[in-house]
């Protein structure tokens, strides 16, 4: 549910809450984002079953055929949320399949409840026990933290696991006892305590019937105009995220070409005397006939801000542009634009530079194990997965010995890196990333932060065809000799010049070391040695200590370890643990 104020802006309601219910002398509770903002949904009836979500949905007139063809027409005014459910009751796995958007939906199906999370993950939601062995589910973490009849504490495994990845990647969070949901999947909770969950979607490494590369090309760039046609706003300017990398820059392209109102482009910048990519967003903005604006983010605004942007997201993410996320969005919603587009996911699901070490790693590794080949994925993150025995305490170290092999970092990614429905290893590579970074870093990061502002941030390289199609194009088309992205590129060549579209990926130039030697140092100290983080008896002092006086610390792109663990003390105090 929305209000709408005077100035005309669309602002999320929070606090909607549907239940408790009484079911079989129990209580079921669903709520949806009670207290933090959202875009909350109901609650709805249909054919007995009680809803509440977050649905938004990006091609109701199919689903709408799709129902009066079963015999179960729907008026055209029906809800997002209701139009969601009815699909799912009329059609089963296959209504879910069909639909095309971002949503989290929770129903009251007789003594159980079903949870359903959308294609990619760009929306999600989280469940565990109470007390009296009933159910409380919510969109928000923080809801479930603050109920008093669930029991949570920190949990270790989850801690060891953000500081591997510097996210969550599955349904860990750091709140012991509660679990997020997996995207593509139905999760239903039985009365008796039972989790059993269904797929309803999976990217499959299928062939398609074509006979050379430019029919792929053709038939992907067809595929990513419709993607990004179907999430632009009906009769209103839109804007896009322009950091001037080929992906925001196709998708920018995109939206000039098929919005009949004007498109605002955004980008942000650390200062001149840094290496950034505004020379290719402007030239991207001018060649597309956007209104272009460049938001500078300095050091002093993120050490002002970080603590409140943390403790808006339901994991800690240690990305050092949350902040500069955030701003964004601020900026988007302050010109009163409700919808922002972007271009997450043209690595994660066409093969970007990050498969690259491990792609030369199969080349020359002399130990055949699948372990090998996990545990060499890890080391491909370069956080803080190999400085564990230097970095926590010996309590906690034992703890973690004793929850044994099952509890490992690598059990979050050894199943797609083993796959072997999928032909090549960059095809398991990619289908590790969608599911791990692209549903539990990416798609919630955004989500958060743009609806923090009432906005809704929609991500067209994450639609479910556009990743159908990448999982069916052959792997010597996604890398192609060392061109990343081949078959996106082509697809898209003629939108955009040729500086842009086949330039060496280079990245904006994130100044961590200078934010934390600079206007965080003071916090970072006082957080990370002072009594409460000595008090939960997580990290050793010493080693701490040596890292704030630059030792260990990694390359500015990727962030320091300093910036893992400052993050994650915030989110902790944030949440109360």
């Amino acid at each position: 549910m929305l209000s709408l104020p005077a100035d005309g802006r669309r602002l999320p309601e929070s606090g909607l809450v549907a239940g408790p219910f009484e079911v079989g002398g129990r209580a079921v509770s669903m709520a949806l984002l009670t207290g933090v903002p959202g875009f909350a949904d109901g609650p709805f009836t249909v054919d007995g079953r009680t809803a509440v979500g977050e649905v938004t949905l990006h091609n109701r007139d199919e689903l709408h055929a799709a129902l009066a063809a079963a015999g179960r027409p729907v008026e055209p005014g029906t809800p997002d949320g209701e139009l969601l459910l009815r699909c799912w009751l009329a059609l089963g796995p296959e209504g879910l399949r069909a639909a095309d958007g971002m949503f989290t939906l929770a129903v009251l199906d007789g003594p159980d409840l079903v949870l359903v999370r959308d294609h990619t993950g760009a929306r999600t939601a989280f469940h565990c026990r109470t007390r009296d062995g009933g159910w409380a589910v919510s969109s928000s973490l923080r809801a479930l933290r603050r109920r008093p009849d669930v029991d949570t504490g920190l949990d270790l495994a989850a801690v060891r696991s953000f500081l591997t990845f510097a996210y969550l990647p599955g349904t860990e969070t750091l709140l012991r006892g509660v679990s997020e949901l997996l995207p593509g999947k139905v999760t239903r909770l039985g009365a008796d305590g039972s989790v059993r969950i269904e797929e309803f979607w999976e990217p499959q490494a299928r062939t398609l019937d074509l006979t050379d590369e430019q029919q792929y090309a053709s038939g992907l760039r067809e595929l990513l105009e419709r993607a990004v046609a179907r999430r632009l706003p009906d009769g209103q300017d839109v804007a896009v995220l322009l950091s001037g990398g080929v992906d925001s820059s196709l998708v920018t392209a995109l939206a000039a070409r098929l919005h009949d109102r004007p498109v605002h482009t955004y980008s942000i910048s650390f200062g001149n005397e840094l290496p950034n990519e505004l020379g290719y967003s402007g030239l991207v903005a001018a060649h597309c006939g956007t209104r272009h604006r460049v938001l500078t983010v300095p050091g002093e605004q993120v050490a002002a801000r970080l603590a409140d942007t943390v403790a808006l997201l339901d994991s800690p993410v240690g990305d050092p542009l949350t902040v500069p996320n955030l701003m964004l969005a601020e900026a988007v919603a302050g010109d009163g634009l409700s919808v922002s587009l972007n271009g997450e996911g043209g690595d994660p699901v066409f093969g970007g530079p990050k498969n690259l070490a491990m792609l030369v790693f199969e080349l020359l590794r002399d130990d055949p194990s699948e372990q090998a080949r996990a545990d060499a994925y890890l080391h491909t993150y370069r956080k803080c997965w190999e400085d564990l025995p230097v970095l926590l305490t010996g309590e906690a170290l034992a703890e973690l010995d004793a929850l044994g092999p099952a509890a490992h970092p690598r059990r979050h990614v050894a199943p797609y890196l083993t796959d072997r429905r999928m032909p090549s290893l960059l095809d398991q590579l990619l289908h590790c990333n969608l599911r791990t970074k692209g549903a539990h870093h990416i798609l919630t990061k955004v989500e958060r932060l743009t609806a923090s502002q009432g906005v809704q941030g929609r991500s067209p390289l994450f639609d479910r065809q556009v990743v159908e199609h990448a999982f069916a194009t052959p792997s010597a088309l996604k890398l192609r000799a060392t061109e990343e992205k081949w078959i996106l590129k082509e697809a898209v060549r003629d939108l955009l010049p040729d500086t842009v579209t086949y330039r060496p990926k280079s990245g904006m130039r994130v100044p961590v070391q200078q934010w934390l030697r600079g206007p965080l140092s003071e916090l970072t100290g006082d957080l990370l040695l002072g009594a409460g983080a000595r008090a939960r008896g997580l990290f050793r002092a010493d080693t701490v200590e040596t890292w704030m006086h630059g030792g260990g610390l990694l390359l500015p792109r990727q962030g320091g370890k300093l910036w893992l663990l400052l993050t994650l003390e915030l989110w902790l105090r944030a949440y109360d643990l």
